[in-house]
């Protein structure tokens, strides 16, 4: 998912230099979204996984 998030980066910041305002400013927005939706799933497994203990 972050993987994702820097590949949109790097479009739109390619994008932007090139001079396409609609396109870099999309794909700064997707960049965003999959930024937040990373984190969000990121401490929800911080959150989750840590109530379990070790299995022996």
């Amino acid at each position: 998912m972050l993987s994702w998030a820097i590949t949109f980066l790097i479009i739109a910041i390619i994008a932007a230099v090139l001079g396409f305002g609609g396109i870099a400013g999309t794909a700064t927005g997707i960049a965003k979204i999959l930024f937040v939706v990373f984190l969000v799933l990121f401490v929800a497994s911080l959150i989750f996984g840590r109530g379990r203990g070790p299995r022996i």
